[in-house]
């Protein structure tokens, strides 16, 4: 169950982080931009904050996937 509600978080925070930094990606990419997103910056959020639950993962989740967008747009392979 909880690989379940990783993909379901992840989808739906990659799906925000892409929207907010404004990038066209298909339906994997931002499904695991989302999941990797969750991983670091619900893992970030929750050490710094000490806050449990799930509108924690969920932010952290969206900073998360947000910082990972960044990064690869800023040292990433350019087109």
């Amino acid at each position: 169950m909880g690989i379940v509600y990783l993909i379901v978080i992840g989808a739906a925070a990659g799906f925000l982080a892409t929207r907010l930094m404004k990038i066209d990606a298909d339906v994997i990419t931002t499904v695991v931009i989302g999941i990797l997103g969750a991983l670091v910056g619900g893992l970030v959020l929750r050490f710094l904050l000490t806050v449990t639950g799930f509108m924690a993962g969920f932010v952290g989740a969206v900073l998360g996937a947000m910082l990972l967008i960044w990064l690869w747009q800023t040292y990433g392979p350019k087109r």
